[in-house]
C-alpha cells in the first residue's frame, strides 16, 4: 500500500506481467531523491511507497522464479545512482555499500540493497530501465559488496524529453 490523501491506497503504478519467458514490473520510484528533497519533499509518503516498491520488487522475483522466467525487467522513472561517476545526472554513492556520498537525502539505498540481493539470488539476466537523467546509455554499473560487477544486471537509461540536449518526445 502507498500513502494517499486519505490514508493507505493501492500502489496503482506498480504492475507486473510476463511475456514469453520474461517477467516485467513497473515500480513507482521517483527522481529528485525519491520524493525526499526538491520543492515539496514528503518523507511520510516516501516511507510507505518505498516499502511497497521493495515488497513489489521482491514479489516480482519470486513470481519470476515460480514461472521459470529467463529474465526480469524492472521499469521506473528514477536514476538512483550506482557509483561515483556521474554527479551531473545521478546521486553519487559508494558502489560496494551503496551509501550516498554527496550529502543529499538518500531515497534509494534501501531499494538498491534489496535489488542487489534479488539480482544476485536470481542468477539470470536482470534489466533496470529508467529515465530521469535524460542520458541514453546501456551499462553494467552494479557491484556486489566485494566490488565485483554483477554481470547479470544491465541498466538501460532512456534519453527522455530534454530540450537541453535536443531530444523531444511528441
Amino acid at each position: 500500500m502507498c500513502l494517499g490523501v486519505n490514508g493507505a491506497v493501492p500502489c496503482v503504478e506498480n504492475r507486473r506481467w510476463t511475456v514469453g519467458r520474461v517477467t516485467y514490473a513497473t515500480l513507482n520510484i521517483q527522481g529528485s531523491c525519491n520524493n525526499l528533497c526538491d520543492t515539496a519533499p514528503d518523507p511520510e509518503e516516501y516511507v510507505a511507497r518505498n516499502a511497497a516498491n521493495i515488497a513489489w520488487m521482491k514479489e516480482t522475483f519470486r513470481v519470476a522464479k515460480e514461472r521459470n522466467s529467463a529474465a526480469v525487467m524492472l521499469i521506473s522513472q528514477a536514476d538512483p545512482g550506482w557509483d561515483q561517476t556521474d554527479s551531473t545526472r545521478a546521486p553519487l554513492r559508494e558502489p560496494k555499500t551503496l551509501v550516498q556520498t554527496d550529502g543529499q537525502p538518500d531515497g534509494f539505498k534501501d531499494f538498491l540493497l534489496a535489488l542487489r540481493d534479488e539480482a544476485i539470488a536470481f542468477q539470470k539476466p536482470v534489466a533496470y530501465v529508467h529515465g530521469d537523467s535524460h542520458y541514453y546509455r546501456i551499462d553494467k554499473p552494479f557491484l556486489d559488496v566485494q566490488g565485483r560487477r554483477l554481470e547479470n544486471f544491465t541498466r538501460v537509461e532512456t534519453f527522455g524529453d530534454n530540450q537541453g540536449n535536443g531530444t523531444e518526445w511528441h
